[in-house]
Parts: structure tokens; sequence; C-alpha cells
């Protein structure tokens, strides 16, 4: 019997999203809640897995056939993501599961080839890479390391609802309104850029903001310019986004983690709860 245990860390939201000259990108935004997969092989026949997790046991299959080498066993998902709300709940158990299963059987894979198999089951975020990546989430043309993930702290919330990755970029009016913010999208990806060069909280808040705001015509958080306002008002940097979800983070410094003050009033402000309190840290296996 053979094993492999690997984790690999969630996401909240973007920092920024949009396309470039019509090729899509997003900026990721890893967190420090991860998924983690155990993949145990025994040499029978069938995989099997809990929990109804179809795109996870196809990661496996796709995992072995790259790597040529096809064995039954159990996959085991743990994962305290929450499904549908822009988290990278998918692509943190699939990334997860091709590693775990190449540890299970004694090889090697890289991050490109987990983003390619991430990406032939559905649109994918970065967080298979290291560090702080920008990335085609729906084809891989794009791909960059723009750093390692600084000190900042996020404060998460769940505005409501799901949204479907695969239905979300399947819109046919995408593009056309992809195109349409195409300048503040530039824009903002310049800030962020210049902010994770420069070790810089407020350049990838003020980034992160403009990009959120940017998004609100093709998928509208409610009252989010107020939102922005209010939590700027109290002591925060800026927002970031789930852009096909429903999260949004409050970005702060990582100190105001501990203050429970100003979380109370955040949540009193906002009116709903803190889904998870966590920190930007660099994507990639663990």
């Amino acid at each position: 019997m053979q094993q492999g245990i690997v984790k690999v860390p969630g996401s909240c939201g973007e920092l920024v999203q949009g396309t470039i000259k019509g090729m899509d990108f997003l900026v990721s935004c890893p967190i420090d809640i991860y998924a983690q997969a155990k993949v145990t092989l025994n040499g029978k026949a069938d995989l099997s897995i809990q929990g109804g997790r179809s795109k996870t046991l196809l990661a496996v299959q796709k995992t072995q056939e790259y790597l040529g080498k096809k064995q039954g066993g159990t996959i085991e998902v743990e994962s305290l993501l929450p499904m549908g709300k822009g988290m990278a709940s998918s692509t943190a158990d699939i990334s997860a599961a091709c590693w775990a299963t190449a540890q299970a059987l004694g090889q090697e894979i890289s991050a490109q080839a987990v983003a390619e198999i991430a990406l032939s089951i559905e649109p994918s975020d970065g967080i298979m890479f290291p560090g702080i990546t920008m990335f085609d989430h729906r084809s891989g043309r794009i791909k960059e390391f723009l750093g390692l993930a600084p000190s900042l702290g996020i404060l998460v919330f769940d505005l409501g609802g799901a949204v479907d990755t695969l239905s979300f970029n399947q819109r046919k009016d995408l593009d056309k309104l992809n195109s349409e913010k195409e300048t503040e999208v530039l824009r903002a990806l310049d800030l962020v850029r210049k902010g994770l060069a420069q070790n810089n909280l407020a350049l990838i808040a003020q980034g992160a903001t403009l990009s959120a705001l940017a998004h609100q015509r093709i998928l509208a958080k409610p009252d989010l310019p107020e939102i922005i306002a209010q939590v700027k008002d109290l002591g925060a940097l800026g927002i970031n986004i789930a852009h096909s979800g429903t999260v949004i983070g409050i970005l702060i410094e990582p100190n105001k983690l501990q203050d429970q003050e100003f979380i109370d009033l955040l949540e009193r402000k906002l009116g709903k709860k803190i889904l998870a309190a966590c920190q930007l840290v660099d994507g990639g296996k663990r």
C-alpha cells in the first residue's frame, strides 16, 4: 500500500481579474486555509472517493494517466474551504489530489502539469504555483510570478448565495464586458505588481479595490462602494473580491487580525459575521 498526503492553500477570491488584449488572467490571492488530499493506492482496480467530489476523482485519474501508472485505491479530502464562494475550493482539492497521487506513486509532477490537469477539468485559480502568480484561469496562456506574499491580513465575509465557476466562465457577454473594463484592470494590475515588488500593502489594496469596482458591471456585489467607504473609514487598507464568487476580503495590516474591537466594529458595520480571519500566503504544495 502506497500513500501520499499533500495540502494546497485556498484563496480569498483574486487580487485582480480581467483581460489583457482579450486574454483572460487573474492574480491569485492564496490564504492560510488549506485543502488536504490523502491518496492511498492499494493495487485494486477501482478508485473511490468520499463526498461525491467527482472533479477530484477525475484529477487523480488524469494524474495517473499523465504519469503512466494506474492503480486503484481511496481518495480522502479534508477542507475548510466552502464551495461556490470563490475561495478556490475545487482548485485546491484538485491540485492537492494531483500531488498526493504522484507522491503515492513515488513520482514527481510539476506545478505546470498540475495546472494543465486542473484546466482540463474546469477554469482554475493559480494557487498551485509558488508565490503570487498572474495566471490565465481559462486556457493557461499567461503565467507570471509576481513575487512572494507579503504579510497581509484578510477578513473574509460572505455576501451570500453561490456562483458556479463553469457557468460563469461560459457567459456569452463575458468577453465584451471584460474588454470594456480592461483599462481599469490594467491599472489595478500595475498597482498590485508594484505593491508586491515594494512590499507595499497599501498599493496592493488599492489595486485590488480598483479591480473589484471595475468588476461591478459583470457580477455586482450589493452596496460595494458603500462597503469600501465603511471599511476604509474604520482603518482597513481596502478590499478584494471573488470575481466569480460571493466573498469579499477586507485587507488589513496583519496586527489588526488580533484587534477584536476592530473586528467587532467591522461586523456591526457590515451586518455580517466574519467567515474567516486569515493571511495572504504563497501558493504551492505543502
